[in-house]
């Protein structure tokens, strides 16, 4: 007849034309009735809760290990099956957790005893690593793998692991309180690389700024002095023109205060000549005049008797219109103005007799010998 099982169970058929037996894990199978026989083993995972109560570690500190492992029998290695099914056919699922169970309690045990509490409670993962290699190197010599193994919990009973924790803790805060000092002395020193680095770059593009403003004062300056040598030149051309005038310009000003000094010294020296010959003819004439009083008289009158008859002709001269007004007989018009004009002008010698006593008519002769005098004179 057939039987079947699950993928989390094994099948074993023993008996007539079955040596060595026939394994199936997961399947079905055909078994002769009386003469074969068929049993099943579990392939389910087993879990177990390993607890080590007071161990004495390395340095003798009793503490309390509790571990979680997870372990079944590996059904799709046919040597592994072979051999769990020696040590366990027949056997419940408890038994055989049972048997692994104690397996993993003895190997934790023991790597509990060659470690101390700090490296068990500091590094659990170390531990936990320690027991599933032991464990399942010799495990898996009865067909069980160690699926997995994890360090629930560890404790003691006299304190130790609070006290190591208070330590730990005071630790970790004082590690905390330094990893903030380091991180706030590492921002202020970021922080100061950025502004170094800020000035670096600030002043080295200052100093860039600075060799180029030197270049192109140099390139400048050597400009300037090729384009100064021309201006040089004409600076000095202009400088001596200027000085030149300059000179000119002082050379004939003192040219024209000379020739103005000179001119004024001439036109004095004339002035004084002409005076003195002035006086000297004044004088004379005074002598003439002194030797011939009454010639000199009349010469001085008759040489007014012009001034006389212009001064007496201008109110006529003056006068827009003339009237004149017939008496009788005689002349009317011009004729008449200019007969009495001439009238008065006869009437001069006759006046001047009277005001100098001086006869004009007898002492002409004495006239001519004045003029003659005062002409040898001049």
């Amino acid at each position: 007849m057939f039987y079947t099982c699950g993928p989390n169970e094994a099948m074993v058929v023993s008996g007539f034309g079955r040596s060595p037996p026939l394994m199936i894990a997961g399947g079905r199978v055909f078994v002769f009735p009386c003469i074969q026989q068929i049993q099943r083993i579990t392939l389910n995972t087993l879990t177990l809760n390993v607890k080590s109560d007071k161990v004495y570690t390395r340095h003798g500190v009793p503490i309390s290990v509790t571990g979680i492992a997870q372990v079944k029998i590996q059904g799709q290695n046919k040597e592994m099956l072979a051999t769990a099914c020696q040590m366990f056919m027949g056997k419940s699922e408890q038994e055989i957790a049972q048997i692994a169970l104690e397996t993993l309690e003895g190997h934790q045990r023991a790597i509990i005893a060659h470690l101390t509490v700090e490296e068990i409670y500091q590094d659990r993962k170390k531990f936990s690593e320690q027991v599933f290699k032991v464990a399942s190197s010799d495990l898996v010599n009865m067909g069980i793998g160690v699926v997995s193994y994890t360090l629930k919990d560890v404790h003691d009973d006299q304190d130790y692991l609070h006290s190591l924790g208070k330590a730990r803790t005071a630790q970790v805060q004082k590690d905390a309180r330094i990893g903030e000092a380091q991180y706030k002395r590492d921002a202020v020193i970021r922080e100061a690389h950025a502004m170094q680095e800020k000035v670096s770059a600030q002043y080295k593009n200052e100093i860039e700024m600075a060799k180029a403003q030197r270049d192109y004062e140099l390139k400048k300056a050597a400009y300037d002095e090729t384009m100064q040598k021309p201006a040089d030149a004409e600076k000095y051309r202009l400088e001596k023109l200027a000085e030149a005038q300059r000179v000119q310009l002082i050379m004939e000003a003192e040219a024209e205060a000379e020739s103005i000094r000179m001119k004024g010294e001439a036109e004095a020296f004339a002035l004084e000549a002409k005076g003195r010959a002035e006086a000297e003819q004044m004088a004379k004439k005074a002598e003439a005049f002194k030797q011939y009083k009454e010639g000199a008289m009349v010469d001085m009158l008759l040489e007014k008797l012009p001034l006389m008859a212009e001064e007496i002709s201008k109110p006529l001269s003056a006068a827009q219109k003339v009237t004149m007004v017939s008496s009788g007989g005689s002349d009317v018009g011009a004729a008449k103005l200019a007969g009495e004009v001439l009238d008065i002008m006869t009437r001069l010698p006759i006046t001047l007799e009277k005001l100098t006593g001086v006869d004009i008519s007898q002492v002409c002769h004495v006239c001519d010998t004045y003029r003659l005098c005062v002409r040898l004179n001049n």
